[in-house]
């Protein structure tokens, strides 16, 4: 459950990134201007994203790991969570590498990470007008769900990839997603196994094509993949409430 109030934190930035070979230097010079320990995982892209990674470590501007093909966002971030902990950091910010995020934000979030340590530290986004419709509309499902799979409005938005992790209780909470449906998933885990919860805005703005703006979102499979977890997830819920009831109910007899 994270370290005591009090105890040193020791974050570094953690960037899973996957063919974003036009942004992901800009995201990497972006945050050392506030951590220079930064870990980047790199999820088997296939454009130059590679070689401005391996340009950039030899640099000593990131340490770097390297998956051998593309598995997905849940297993870059599980990769950079045991990397990070076993390099000695207590704390992971994760940035994306696709250079929406406003970067200015991330001591306002280390600040509340420091604060209380314990605590998962949740961007929700304040869209400019370059958000699409539809995925500012999709957003809103999931909100909703998982408000329900909370019990309340715990999370303001589950899906922004721009957060304050707390190591020990981010490994501990056993989260399986391979792809984009990790962060739903870790973030209701958390709450479930008691982990508190901040919640901070963040700046968030879709670059174009020409800025080189790129999404990974398969609009069929990721949403087949979040529809099928948040099933999982709301029975789990249920049966989470139940167990209390039925505890109860056996101590009567």
């Amino acid at each position: 459950m994270g370290r005591p109030a009090g105890m040193p934190v020791r974050p570094c930035i953690l960037i899973p990134v996957y063919n974003n070979a036009r942004t992901i230097e800009k995201v990497v010079r972006g945050v050392r201007a506030y951590v220079s320990d930064i870990l980047v995982v790199d999820d088997g892209s296939t454009d130059a994203t590679g070689a401005t990674l391996d340009r950039l470590a030899s640099a000593g501007l990131l340490q770097l790991r390297r998956l051998p093909c593309n598995e997905g966002k849940g297993v870059a971030l599980a990769t950079g969570f045991a990397a990070a902990r076993d390099s000695g950091f207590t704390h992971a910010l994760q940035v994306d590498g696709d250079a929406q995020h406003d970067l200015s934000c991330i001591p306002s979030f280390l600040e509340a990470a420091r604060r209380d340590p314990q605590a998962l530290v949740l961007g929700f986004p304040v869209f400019d007008d370059s958000v699409p419709w539809i995925r500012a509309q999709g957003r809103k499902l999931s909100q909703f769900l998982v408000h329900v799979e909370t019990g309340g409005r715990v999370i303001t938005d589950p899906l922004i990839g721009f957060r304050v992790y707390p190591l020990t209780a981010t490994l501990a909470a056993g989260a399986r997603g391979r792809r984009m449906d990790i962060d739903i998933e870790i973030a209701v885990r958390m709450v479930w196994m008691g982990t508190p919860v901040i919640n901070l805005p963040v700046g968030v703005r879709y670059l174009s094509a020409d800025e080189g703006g790129v999404s990974h979102f398969r609009m069929v499979r990721d949403n087949a993949l979040i529809s099928w977890l948040h099933v999982r997830l709301l029975v789990e819920s249920v049966r989470r409430r139940l167990r209390p009831a039925a505890r109860q109910g056996q101590g009567r007899r």
